[in-house]
């Protein structure tokens, strides 16, 4: 009895210490998107929370319109696709991800994955809100017409199910890992403006080299002495010298 107590003590040990481990982690299942993008969503309201406060500018939030479901994420990379949406404000310009998003948030809700066809929405993260009086999991907008209504969002078995081969539970830190993309941001824009300014740099003395060549000042200033023109009374030849210059 007593080693079996013992047993049962070190077992819950191990079990805080590993609890401990993971403190401020939380479980986050990620998928791969058919062109390679991450999409990634919490395994219940509480991770949701967590994705909320520590979610990225590139990310985008879908959920099932007016029902229960799973905070679901598209993390768009930086670049051409990313500055699209941002131009644009819709997911347009990739149809088969956006197709993929909906289909996965509508299967992950209880009451939605029993319905025909659903409404998703999506807005980037840097749009939704939340305020202490809202419930965990609830959120709000911060500008109502940067959401996006997909509607008729059909079952889509083949979908999910090629979705879900790919599918990976992590427990990140995610907080770590904001830092370290602002951090990598930062480092990315500092290097732009060291990059810049050298340019501008180099742009001021090609100008001035420019500029001094084209200088009338040193026209003659290589040229031999005797071969100067010499001023008479009349300046005949510093006219023909100006005309010969024109």
């Amino acid at each position: 009895f007593f080693l079996g107590y013992v047993r049962v003590i070190g077992l819950a040990w191990l079990g805080f210490r590993r609890e401990e481990e993971k403190k401020g982690e939380k479980m986050v299942f990620y998928f791969e998107a058919c062109n390679g993008m991450v999409i990634y969503c919490g395994k219940d309201k509480y991770e949701n929370e967590e994705l909320i406060a520590y979610g990225w500018p590139e990310d985008i939030w879908f959920h099932v319109d007016d029902l229960s479901s799973a905070h679901v994420y598209l993390r768009l990379p930086r670049g051409p696709l990313r500055l699209r949406y941002r131009e644009t404000g819709t997911l347009e310009h990739l149809p088969e991800v956006l197709k993929e998003c909906c289909a996965l948030v509508k299967a992950n809700s209880i009451e939605g994955s029993k319905k025909h066809a659903v409404t998703v929405v999506y807005t980037p993260w840097e749009n939704l809100r939340k305020t202490s009086d809202m419930v965990t999991g609830q959120i709000g907008f911060v500008d109502d017409a940067r959401v996006i209504k997909v509607r008729d969002v059909l079952r889509e078995r083949d979908l999910v199910k090629r979705l879900e081969k790919t599918k990976a539970e992590r427990f990140p830190d995610l907080y770590a890992e904001r830092q370290r993309r602002d951090d990598d941001v930062r480092a990315t824009q500092k290097a732009r403006q060291r990059q810049a300014r050298k340019q501008a740099a180099l742009d001021a003395e090609q100008h001035r080299k420019d500029k001094e060549e084209r200088s009338y000042d040193r026209l003659f200033q290589n040229m031999p002495a005797a071969d100067l023109p010499r001023a008479t009374e009349d300046q005949s030849a510093a006219v023909e010298a100006e005309e010969d210059f024109m």
